[in-house]
């Protein structure tokens, strides 16, 4: 975790509307109703769990590929 004076930062801070999308993308994936007005905060943990697990997931096996398209 990359971590400056104790708080998280972003590896490529540019990815970040990226990440967001997929996270909608994903969530509708899932079958996760998407928060009205972007607030994730009155969500379940199970909800967000879901949605971030299957995110890291799918960002895992895209990475996998991508291993073995290059040997």
């Amino acid at each position: 975790m990359n971590t400056v004076g104790g708080k998280n930062q972003k590896v490529v801070p540019e990815a970040k509307k990226a990440l967001n999308q997929f996270k909608y993308e994903v969530a509708n994936e899932v079958g996760v109703k998407v928060p009205d007005g972007g607030y994730w905060g009155n969500m379940t943990s199970k909800e967000c769990g879901t949605v971030g697990g299957y995110m890291v997931k799918k960002m895992v096996e895209a990475y996998e590929r991508n291993l073995a398209g290059k040997q």
